[in-house]
């Protein structure tokens, strides 16, 4: 398959990162706008160069490139602007629907509050998803290593009959388990959002277990869990417990190959274990969590899949209807854009 058929083919998302895919263009525009000046570099190709981390090999450093993108969007018109033009870059590669997620708490600071911040991510989706047909839903996010999720919660709760359909905790995993924000994923859940928690990415099979433990009903990454199975010359012999809890309840992954390898969790795309992963049962989905850091875009993702996993149109079908099974959309969503992708594949 050529990258142009895979480009054709209807794509799912679930993890992508809003403050993640801005344009290098945006950014500078934003910034000259409300006079941030902290930019690393002041051209487009540098600034997209700057931004590349590609070779950051850990998540911690792979994450301090974000202070520039939030740092652009600390208002509500240049929220809605990089909400609206994720909408537009991402039906550019044929996905019909997806999930765009980002910490509110990240805005603050120049008059905005948090729900301000939601309202205005919610604005630009609706826009997009008007001018571009592709249906969009809101996670919101509290970052694990602040103290403020239960006020991110009651933000997101106030707005969950206008896009949010998620809550997430996001930010370093490593001595910031799940299990602090217990409160706060209570909450969430009683206020009717979702929870995705990300998990078997910055840590190992133990913060896949605290995800586990507050509820999470998808696993934002969640491939460490590889460290609780034993193979053999390249197969599943065994599976430990908290391997075999996720794939007897069809907990979904969602798996982001680039940025795991821009992050040091492996050293190539061919040693990731998605494709191990797959062929054993679990449920494994494509996404790109961080399009500007990690230079990518949906179909580069599925050309990965191809290239590198062995994965045939057959297998990209499959993996695109358990996104959209596992998306926290409401039914009647689902059923369309299921649809869509069933002639997309046809």
């Amino acid at each position: 398959m050529s990258p142009e058929d895979l480009q054709a083919l209807p794509k799912v998302l679930l993890h992508d990162h809003l403050d993640g895919g801005l344009r290098p263009e945006t950014v500078l525009d934003l910034a000259a706008a409300n006079g941030y000046l902290d930019l690393p570099a002041s051209g487009v190709e540098d600034l997209t160069d700057w931004f590349f981390q590609g070779h950051s090999a850990s998540l911690e450093r792979y994450l301090e490139a974000f202070a520039h993108t939030v740092g652009v969007m600390k208002t509500a018109a240049a929220i809605e602007r990089v909400a609206y033009e994720t909408v537009e870059d991402l039906a550019a590669h044929n996905v019909v629907y997806a999930e765009t997620r980002m910490a509110p708490s990240l805005c603050l600071g120049e008059g905005l509050d948090r729900g301000e911040a939601i309202a205005a991510m919610l604005k630009g989706l609706r826009r997009g998803e008007a001018d571009f047909g592709l249906p969009m839903r809101l996670i919101v996010d509290a970052m694990r290593q602040e103290s403020d999720s239960v006020e991110v919660v009651q933000a997101a709760v106030a707005l969950a009959d206008d896009g949010v359909v998620g809550f997430d905790l996001a930010g370093p995993e490593l001595g910031f388990p799940a299990t602090e924000h217990r409160e706060a994923c209570d909450m969430a859940r009683q206020g009717g959002l979702h929870l995705t928690i990300h998990a078997g990415e910055g840590d190992g099979v133990q913060s896949i277990v605290g995800a586990l433990e507050v509820g999470a009903e998808r696993l934002g990454h969640g491939v460490r869990l590889i460290e609780d199975i034993e193979l053999a010359a390249g197969e599943v012999v065994t599976l430990g417990p908290v391997a075999q809890s996720v794939l007897d309840a069809g907990t979904v992954l969602e798996t982001c190959l680039t940025s795991n390898i821009h992050t040091g969790m492996y050293p190539d795309v061919g040693s990731h274990p998605f494709g191990l992963l797959h062929r054993s049962g679990f449920g494994v989905t494509i996404n790109t969590d961080n399009r500007l850091m990690s230079g990518i875009t949906p179909t580069d993702e599925f050309v990965l899949a191809v290239e590198h996993h062995g994965f045939d149109v057959q297998d990209l079908e499959l993996v695109t209807m358990r996104a959209i099974d596992a998306a926290f959309c409401d039914q009647a969503t689902k059923d369309q854009v299921i649809e869509r992708v069933i002639v997309g594949y046809s």
